[in-house]
Order: structure tokens, then C-alpha cells, then sequence
């Protein structure tokens, strides 16, 4: 057991803990004005919040983020982000750090955690279970609508966290969201997070996180959807090639 982690790491849950529950009567405010707010506006606030705290998070880890290539991001569009995952703190990356307002492609069984389902509810995320054709099905038509609606969304092909520089499969169905919404998709390479957590039995350990925004590839509804992902997730390991 890594004991000289052991401080830091109680100080780092001990905090995500609490600041989030600090940080959640905002939430509450939010949905109660939410009748009053325009959706855009529903939406920037929070981010804000949900982004402040994010922030604290990856700072109190003691990690190093190093981002390049917001000038890829489009402007006033929604977008489908697709990144590899190597760990947890993929998420901290893009809610601390990435400007626009955005939910995630998620598993059914964040629903089951308190609090987080709440932001994750209103920060419009997509919760897709696997084991049911029909509710992924389902969830891919809310996934589009959300987009079309102008929210852009973050998804991690790879289904799971690799835990290390190699990449996964990438599941190709899920590239149907940006081609049926016919919104871009902005591909991100991000090296080092699992070495903040996960390398260390899930005790905290400060890193150099590498983040790569790719120039957008513009989608539509006849787009070869295995050609799509095959040419993401190759422009995605280069970049970590490259890193």
C-alpha cells in the first residue's frame, strides 16, 4: 500500500465529498428558476458551478493539465466530443477545463449514485444501458435531440477506462449520435490521467496530464459510421503518439 499517498489521497475524497454538497444547493437554486431561465442560460450556470467545482478537484490532486487546441472547438454550435479514456479524471479535464456547457454519454448505473445523478441529470446527460437494446435505442433518440437542441456532448467510445496508454475498441455505434444530429465531431487525445488514480489503487498521486483538441470533422445523416470511428480513433492515437 502506497502510504506516502495515504494524506493526500483522504484530503482529496474528504474535499470531493464535501464540495460537493456545497455545491449543490446552486443546483437546486437553478431548477427551481429554471421556468424563468432560458435554456441557454439554464445551461451556462451549470456549467459554471459543476465547472468550479471540477476545477478544485484536479488543482487538489495536484496534477499538471496541459491543454492545447481550444481554437478547434466551434463556436455557438453543439458538438459531439470523442476522447479515449485511460481514467476517472478524463471527466475533471473536460468540466474543468473545457468552455462550453456539456453532458455526458454515460452508463445507467451513475443513476444510482445521489447527488452526481442530480448534476448529471441536469447538465443533460445520456444514460445508455447496454444490457437492453431497446433502452440504448431510446437513449441514442434523446442523445440526438439533446443535440440538435444545441448541447453539445462528450462520449468515450472505448466504453470503459483503459488504464493505460493503450486504446481500446471503439464501439462505432456510438459515432450515430453526431452523424443522425449531424454535428461535428471534435476528437480529443488525453495522456496521464490514469496515473492519478488508477495506476495507484485508486489513491491520489500528482501527474502530467497531456490534453490534444483536434481540428471538428463535420458529419451528416449518410456518413459510413465505421469509417467515421476508425478515422477518429486514429487521429486520436496519433495524437498520443505524438505526446
Amino acid at each position: 500500500m502506497p502510504f506516502n499517498l495515504l494524506p493526500r489521497s483522504v484530503f482529496w475524497y474528504f474535499s470531493f465529498a464535501v464540495t460537493l454538497i456545497w455545491h449543490t444547493p446552486g443546483l437546486f437554486w437553478a431548477r427551481r428558476k429554471s421556468k424563468s431561465m432560458e435554456p441557454r442560460e439554464f445551461d451556462k450556470y451549470i456549467h459554471k458551478i459543476a465547472s468550479r467545482w471540477a476545477l478544485g478537484n484536479a488543482q487538489r490532486s495536484g496534477a499538471k493539465f496541459h491543454i492545447e487546441g481550444f481554437e478547434n472547438i466551434p463556436k455557438d454550435q453543439a458538438v459531439v466530443f470523442v476522447a479515449n479514456h485511460q481514467g476517472d479524471f478524463d471527466i475533471a479535464v473536460f468540466l474543468a477545463y473545457f468552455p462550453i456547457p456539456h453532458g455526458y454519454v454515460a452508463k445507467i448505473e451513475m443513476l444510482k449514485v445521489p447527488l452526481l445523478r442530480d448534476w448529471m441529470k441536469n447538465m443533460r446527460c445520456i444514460f445508455i444501458d447496454r444490457s437492453s437494446i431497446r433502452q440504448t435505442a431510446g437513449a441514442m433518440l434523446e442523445g440526438i435531440k439533446v443535440l440538435q437542441n444545441g448541447h453539445s456532448l462528450v462520449l468515450f467510445p472505448e466504453g470503459t477506462r483503459s488504464k493505460s496508454t493503450t486504446m481500446g475498441e471503439f464501439k462505432s455505434a456510438s459515432f450515430k449520435l453526431a452523424a443522425k444530429a449531424k454535428v461535428p465531431i471534435v476528437p480529443v487525445t488525453i495522456d496521464g490521467t490514469y496515473k492519478i488514480m488508477e495506476e495507484n489503487r485508486r489513491f491520489i498521486k500528482p501527474a502530467d496530464v497531456y490534453v490534444k483538441i483536434h481540428p471538428a470533422i463535420a458529419t451528416d445523416g449518410n456518413a459510413d459510421i465505421a469509417g467515421l470511428s476508425e478515422k477518429v480513433r486514429g487521429i486520436i492515437e496519433d495524437g498520443l503518439n505524438k505526446v
